[in-house]
């Protein structure tokens, strides 16, 4: 009983796995190497041989990893490394300066600054070793003062901020995390009103009384995704050929944009599919694609003009030169269960379908999709 008590204690310790694909967390490390060479780099550019600020502080290794392995964590955005950082390092030189005994300096330091992050909704886990560093840190740290706070602190901070923002725009991912916004998801989606408001979602983090390494909002979103997915579980049979709108008005490459948006104000469409010879989708075209064409076109005022004249007699603007290449689209025989969740997360309002062999069948838009599911509930 004993042994087996003792087995249950120590399995539960067991960690939860990662769901996070191998690629995502190769962009992770390649991320952190990045960061973490070039906060060290710019260091070594402005110090030189000044041997009495550290190239690099160990905090920084932590702020890495929340940076780059969890840029999503509130504790991981730019206020939180800064401000975190700033004040604990403030707070680390105050108690190495006033309190003698780093013995007592140390624990005192750390919960100061837990209680100051609290206040100024910095929290940042490295910021607690930020506050140790000031005080342990021993001659060299204790001699730069309150001028570790700017330098290594403060430099390191931004230093590594940067990278962060950079890689995570290159790499196709939010960075700074702003939360999407949950109430527009259900807007988007055909279901039904959630079964829970904000209010709700408010209260009960308030009785749980702890801090959740998730942003509201996303949590909100979450919830409200997962009870979308469970609702359209039900019409896993259902698929992308029974809702589709067939045929579908496109247009080629080469069609010049003026016939383009001539079709899309006839036909009263949000979306013109782009093919090529075979019937391949290569691109989409929107009323949006257009009118930003025509505000450039504005812009550029006499120099457009210019052009326009001394091109060739009968060359005109084409739809190649300013349609979306990058096309999300469905097979035919897909399930409107994986359907819903590209129009509800990502914010797509009408995508081709395609049969068997790849070429154009259909077009699915919002409103395709909600008399679908209309119609199979009350079959």
């Amino acid at each position: 009983m004993v042994r087996s008590a003792l087995a249950r204690w120590l399995l539960s310790f067991s960690p939860a796995p990662v769901a996070l694909a191998w690629p995502e967390r190769f962009r992770s490390c390649l991320g952190a190497l990045l960061g973490i060479a070039f906060t060290a780099g710019v260091m070594h550019v402005f110090l030189g041989e000044n041997a009495f600020i550290p190239l690099l502080v160990a905090p920084m290794g932590a702020s890495a990893v929340l940076l780059f392995a969890v840029p999503a964590s509130p504790l991981a955005q730019p206020w939180s490394i800064i401000g975190g950082n700033m004040v604990s390092a403030i707070i680390g030189v105050a108690c190495a300066t006033w309190i003698t005994n780093p013995i007592d300096a140390a624990p005192i330091a750390v919960a100061m600054s837990i209680g100051a992050m609290f206040a100024f909704r910095c929290v940042h886990p490295p910021s607690g070793a930020v506050a140790l560093t000031a005080v342990l840190g021993g001659p060299a740290v204790h001699a730069l003062g309150f001028g570790f706070v700017f330098a290594p602190i403060a430099a390191q901070s931004f230093a590594l901020l940067g990278v962060a923002i950079v890689f995570h725009a290159s790499t196709g991912h939010r960075y700074p995390h702003a939360a999407r916004s949950a109430r527009e998801t259900v807007a988007r989606s055909p279901a039904a009103s959630p079964g829970f408001t904000r209010e709700d979602l408010k209260e009960v983090l308030g009785r749980r009384n702890e801090l959740l390494d998730i942003d509201p909002a996303d949590l909100e979103s979450l919830l409200l995704e997962i009870q979308l997915q469970s609702y359209v579980r039900g019409f896993s049979g259902l698929s992308c050929a029974e809702i589709m709108s067939s045929p579908v008005v496109s247009v080629t490459s080469g069609t010049t944009v003026a016939r383009a948006a001539s079709i899309i104000q006839r036909h009263n469409i949000k979306a013109l599919p782009v093919i090529d010879d075979h019937a391949f989708v290569i691109g989409i075209l929107t009323p949006a694609d257009i009118a930003r064409n025509r505000a450039a076109g504005k812009l550029q005022g006499l120099a457009t003009f210019i052009e326009r004249w001394l091109a060739a007699p009968g060359s005109a603007l084409t739809v190649a030169s300013i349609m979306t290449s990058d096309v999300s689209t469905v097979c035919v025989t897909t399930s409107i269960a994986k359907l819903v969740p590209i129009f509800a997360a990502y914010g797509h309002h009408h995508i081709p379908v395609l049969d068997t062999q790849e070429k154009l069948a259909g077009m699915i838009t919002q409103a395709d999709l909600i008399l679908g599911l209309y119609r199979q509930t009350h079959a």
